[in-house]
C-alpha cells in the first residue's frame, strides 16, 4: 500500500482584502486620534464591514450597524425599565426576565429591518443589560451605535475606492463604453461596448 501524501501546506497571503480591512480600521483609529476618543469600537465595525468587494461591504456593515442600532435602542428601552423598578441597581435577577424578552424581541425587529443584524445587535444588548453602569447606559449606547456607524462608513469609503468598488467599476465601464483597453482587474457584471458606426 503506498503511503499517503501528505498535503501541501501554503503559507498564507496578503491580499487586497487583508490591506482594505487594515486601511479601513487604521483610517478610523486615525479619525479618532484627532477627536481624542478611543477608536475599539469604530475599528470593529470597520472590520466587521468589510467585505470582498463593495456589495458585501454594504451587506456586512448593514448587518453590523443595523444590528448595533436595534440592539442599542433594545436595549436602552430594557435597562430603562430595570433603573425604573430598581434605580438602587438591586435585584440583578430582574435582568434575566428580560433578556429573554430582549432576544426574542431583537430577532423580530431585525427580521423586519435587517435579518443579518441578530447577532451583533444581541452583543450590544447583552453588554447594555449585564455590563454598563446604571448612570451611562444610555450615553454608552448612543456611543456604541455612533462608533460603529463611523466605522461602518470606512469600511465603505475604502472598499469603495481601492479595486471591487465602485470608482473602478464606474471607471471600468467608462472604458468599455468609450472603447479604451482597461488594464485593471474588474470583478463584476460587464458592459458591452457601444458600437459607434451602429449608431450611424
Amino acid at each position: 500500500m503506498a503511503p499517503s501524501k501528505r498535503p501541501e501546506y501554503h503559507l498564507p497571503t496578503i491580499g487586497l482584502r487583508n490591506i482594505k480591512t487594515a486601511l479601513a480600521a487604521t483610517l478610523c483609529a486615525l479619525i479618532y486620534f484627532f477627536w481624542d476618543r478611543s477608536p475599539a469600537f469604530a475599528c470593529i465595525g470597520a472590520i466587521f464591514g468589510m467585505g470582498s468587494d463593495y456589495e458585501m461591504s454594504k451587506l456586512h456593515g448593514g448587518n453590523r450597524f443595523f444590528g448595533t442600532l436595534v440592539g442599542g435602542f433594545l436595549g436602552m428601552g430594557l435597562f430603562a425599565v430595570y433603573a425604573a423598578l430598581f434605580p438602587d441597581g438591586s435585584n440583578r435577577w430582574f435582568l434575566i426576565p428580560l433578556t429573554f424578552i430582549g432576544v426574542i424581541v431583537l430577532i423580530l425587529a431585525c427580521q423586519c429591518i435587517w435579518v443579518g443584524g441578530v447577532q451583533p445587535g444581541g452583543v450590544v444588548l447583552c453588554i447594555i443589560l449585564f455590563n454598563t453602569p446604571l448612570e451611562t447606559y444610555v450615553s454608552y449606547a448612543l456611543n456604541r451605535i455612533l462608533d460603529t456607524g463611523i466605522g461602518v462608513l470606512a469600511a465603505l469609503f475604502v472598499n469603495g475606492m481601492l479595486p471591487g468598488g465602485f470608482t473602478f467599476g464606474f471607471m471600468h465601464r467608462f472604458y468599455v463604453r468609450v472603447g479604451i483597453k482597461d488594464e485593471v482587474r474588474y470583478e463584476g457584471p460587464e458592459v458591452q461596448p457601444v458600437d459607434r458606426k451602429a449608431k450611424k
